[in-house]
């Protein structure tokens, strides 16, 4: 019989991922993505008003070109000096402030570049991108709206992935492993695979229930949030079952008739599962019992029956 626990859980994002804004008091002029759209990491979201921005990156390149200048001019004098020296035509103060020049020109070539690297990062953070492959589930950008670093201008599932939250009690956590498969069954009446990505490690202190976390297949059935039954597939076990018609309910108990010798015997049984038109009977019947089933619910304690041939 395959052993499963039933359970149900909320499903949720396996991560979510909040994107806003890296600069700060710039306008958004364009809204390129909403909610529900599949979006691919690097994608522009949004724009914000980069002309401040531009003008910065002009002004840097133009600040780069100038130290650049100075440095070319700075080692040919140093240059110059340096062979003047070797015929003793230079004084050594004149050398040294040469040299002094030239690694001055050096240090403001590397300050220009980083300033055009700062200037550039920037205009670059102007756009707002994706972060991950994802869908979009909230927009908070308003076009015209001034960003500010911190604010959360969209929100995504990322990769689109779902799991399945499963909530089970102590004893059952104990028997779930990692890799063991499930079924989630929908509001629609259809049922989606997934597999178990992880056990929490502890209980809730208050419900005393553990988490499962379960990796779900994609899906147009699945939203995040909804709250789902299902069940987690353990290994195949043996139980003892009996066909479904035998199972007598009375009195909001279970019976199994059983038929020893020429008498009927009501059993009262725990009943489990049902599994392909059987029945397990978690407790109160032995393997091997001869039991009636057609018309097993007419019958009572002690009844005189036979055994009808098959056929």
């Amino acid at each position: 019989m395959p052993g499963v626990i039933e359970a149900s859980g909320v499903v949720a994002a396996w991560q979510e991922a909040s994107v806003g804004s890296r600069s700060a008091a710039l306008p958004i002029v364009a809204i390129l993505a909403d909610v529900g759209d599949t979006v691919k990491k690097g994608q522009i979201l949004a724009r914000l008003d980069d002309a401040t921005m531009t003008a910065d990156v002009a002004r840097a390149e133009a600040g780069l070109a100038q130290a650049r200048a100075r440095e070319t001019e700075a080692r040919v004098n140093r240059d110059r000096a340096l062979q003047l020296a070797e015929k003793s035509l230079l004084s050594k103060q004149d050398v040294l402030q040469a040299t002094t020049n030239a690694t001055a020109a050096e240090a403001e070539v590397a300050q220009a570049t980083a300033l055009l690297r700062t200037a550039r990062l920037g205009l670059e953070h102007t756009r707002v991108l994706a972060p991950d492959d994802g869908v979009v589930t909230a927009r908070g950008a308003v076009l015209g709206a001034v960003a500010q670093p911190g604010t959360e201008l969209f929100r995504l599932i990322r990769q689109g992935r779902l799991e399945w939250r499963a909530e089970v009690t102590s004893a059952q956590i104990m028997r779930v492993q990692p890799g063991m498969t499930a079924r989630v069954r929908t509001e629609d009446g259809g049922s989606v695979a997934g597999t178990v990505r992880t056990v929490a490690p502890a209980l809730d202190g208050s419900t005393r229930t553990g988490l499962v976390f379960v990796d779900l297949e994609p899906s147009a059935s699945l939203r995040a949030s909804m709250y789902l039954q299902g069940a987690l597939n353990l290994a195949d076990r043996n139980a003892v079952s009996v066909p479904s018609a035998s199972v007598i309910v009375r009195d909001g108990r279970s019976f199994v008739a059983a038929v020893e010798g020429d008498r009927v015997r009501l059993l009262p049984v725990v009943a489990g599962r049902h599994f392909a038109e059987r029945t397990v009977i978690e407790s109160g019947l032995e393997p091997g019992t001869i039991v009636a089933v057609r018309g097993a619910g007419f019958l009572n304690e002690g009844d005189a029956v036979r055994i009808a041939p098959a056929g």
